[in-house]
């Protein structure tokens, strides 16, 4: 009986250390940015005439590589912002907030996970290793230690590196230069503030609590609406730019564009702010993932 209990209380702990780490690299952050990372190498070797599983190894070591580098990124994110991360709900529960986890244990996993995974791009090109670093240093110096706290361009700043991941993938195959991948971080990079500005309109009080100047913090929800559907309007163009995908693909991107901008526009009317950000923040998860899930399945031979 005694040693029941003994296992019982194992797993829990083992569960708890794996949740906590889990937590502290945003897992669900590192999923959703391997589908754009997956796309990006999909492509590359669609348009270069590559075979995928002739190099599966490349796939795995961009993959992997990526994913490190993100998870080391977004470690990195919760040691530096643990001193707000209880003022927001959403955060208040990170293990460097509730005390599970040693701050200083986060610091050096996020430096190892980004080394790791700095190094299993090595393993592909020099060019794909330079991309993730610069994701690295967009998210973890230029938005967290910086922008973030300081001004409104905060998410646009941020974008810059959340556009990376498909870009790593397409370097990973091919470095010389290519339309496929500027449109892929475009895609990605005009994506991301309607997607947090929707979000920070859902957590504008928590937001105002931890002093981070969001733009419906500084300047309220009808500012952020129209830049909202500004960003979508700039979106419209990009998919024509990748016609050699085929008519299927212009027709769905061409869909989710106007469905998107469709209900940006309805915000305007909309009397529940709080409902609207919410079908916005929805709605843009969607279009992501059917999108660049598109992408794989129209260049499937």
């Amino acid at each position: 009986m005694a040693d029941v209990v003994e296992d019982v209380k194992t797993t829990k702990i083992q569960s708890g250390v794996l949740k906590d780490v889990l937590s502290v690299v945003k897992i669900g952050i590192v999923n959703s940015n391997l589908i754009t990372t997956f796309t990006g190498l999909w492509l590359a070797f669609h348009f270069t005439g590559k075979g995928f599983l002739s190099n599966l190894h490349i796939v795995f070591f961009a993959l992997v590589g990526s994913a490190l580098v993100i998870a080391g990124s977004c470690a990195l994110n919760n040691f530096i912002d643990r001193d707000i991360d209880h003022l927001m709900e959403r955060t208040k529960s990170r293990p460097t907030v509730s005390g599970s986890v040693e701050p200083k244990r986060v610091l050096w996993f996020g430096i190892l996970l980004v080394a790791i995974g700095t190094l299993s791009l090595l393993m592909t090109t020099v060019t794909a290793a330079v991309v993730g670093l610069i994701g690295v240093v967009t998210y973890v110096f230029l938005y967290t230690m910086w922008s973030k706290r300081s001004n409104t361009f905060n998410t646009v700043i941020g974008s810059i590196s959340g556009a990376v991941p498909p870009v790593i993938g397409w370097t990973a195959v091919d470095d010389t230069f290519h339309v496929v991948p500027i449109i892929l971080f475009l895609l990605m990079f005009l994506w991301q503030p309607p997607h947090f500005l929707a979000l920070a309109m859902k957590r504008c009080e928590e937001y105002r609590a931890a002093g981070i100047p969001m733009l419906p913090v500084v300047h309220g929800f009808a500012v952020t609406k129209r830049q909202i559907v500004i960003w979508i309007v700039a979106l419209l163009p990009l998919p024509f730019y990748l016609f050699s995908l085929g008519v299927p693909f212009l027709v769905i991107a061409t869909l989710l564009n106007v469905g998107w901008l469709a209900l940006g526009l309805a915000g305007f009317k909309m009397k529940d702010d709080m409902k609207w950000a919410k079908w916005m923040f929805i709605y843009s998860l969607n279009y992501l993932t059917i999108l660049f899930v598109t992408m794989v399945i129209v260049t499937i031979d």
